[in-house]
């Protein structure tokens, strides 16, 4: 299977799985059609949305601020909207950074 990404406006949105409290921080591949992300933070007080949207930017070189989880703040299963990157982009430094074939 395949990321589904959706193009939004200005930008892309795509699903993405979370793994609370995990050994690392990382992007570690695809589960279905979504992005599985791990994060050391514990899912409390909206930790580790923080720590999501803090990682991502990392990963995609761009300000936390482009990043809007749009739906699943208390859940494993979000939606995650990125501002002013297209598709093409997106998966380059995704896959780059983190040795994923898309």
């Amino acid at each position: 299977m395949a990321l589904s990404i959706k193009t939004y406006r200005d930008g892309i949105q795509f699903s993405a799985i979370i793994q609370p409290r995990s050994s690392k921080n990382k992007i570690c591949g695809l589960r279905g059609e979504s992005l599985k992300i791990r994060l050391t933070s514990p899912p409390v007080d909206g930790a580790a949305n923080k720590m999501c949207v803090k990682l991502l930017a990392k990963q995609l070189s761009i300000a936390p601020s482009q990043i809007i989880i749009v739906s699943g703040q208390k859940g494993r299963n979000k939606i995650i909207r990125i501002e002013g990157m297209d598709t093409p982009e997106f998966l380059k430094k995704v896959s780059q950074s983190n040795k994923i074939k898309f």
